[in-house]
């Protein structure tokens, strides 16, 4: 026999709350005797929908990274490439994206210190790049997409090589 309406119990009540509440909550009870609207809750139901409530937050916090990353063609033109060769000033290799800055000169001969903007150190971890993996001193050619803020030298999702174009090795 399924064991039903053992809510007070369960939460550790010791009396029936006051009457007036029950008018409010439980529907009109005269002498104690329960109406058709009061419903009995089971522990087991209890329980279940504990579990589903739980189940729910679990999946809305595993989809909170993606909802909350966002893309790169407001901040980048995916139409355009743009290409720099030239030395590695400093690599920063930290989350949530990691920036390779390069020293490339420019169309006019001067030098164009370009940003380049990568991924998160824990997914580049992943396919084996470390903090060390490129080095200040390092030549490098980096092909991406440009920064669409005018006067600035920015890119992202850039393919990186070598000058000669050979890869570079995590």
């Amino acid at each position: 026999m399924e064991r039903r309406g053992h809510l007070r119990e369960w939460l550790g009540a010791k009396r029936r709350p006051p009457r007036d509440l029950a008018v409010a909550f439980g529907g009109a009870r005269r002498a104690g005797v329960p109406s058709s609207n009061d419903v009995r809750v089971s522990e087991e139901d209890i329980v279940r929908a504990i579990l589903w409530i739980a189940a729910a937050a679990l999946l809305i916090a595993m989809a909170a990274p993606t909802i909350a990353h966002h893309a790169s063609a407001p901040f980048y033109d995916p139409e355009q490439r743009v290409e720099a060769v030239g030395e590695v000033t400093r690599f920063v290799f930290r989350n949530p994206h990691s920036f390779l800055y390069v020293d490339a000169p420019g169309d006019d001969g001067e030098v164009v210190h370009w940003e380049i903007e990568m991924g998160a150190a824990v997914s580049m971890s992943r396919r084996g790049w470390t903090p060390e993996t490129i080095q200040a001193g390092d030549e490098i050619k980096a092909v991406g997409q440009p920064s669409r803020a005018p006067g600035t030298f920015g890119m992202c999702c850039a393919e990186l090589t070598r000058p000669d174009g050979s890869p570079i090795q995590p």
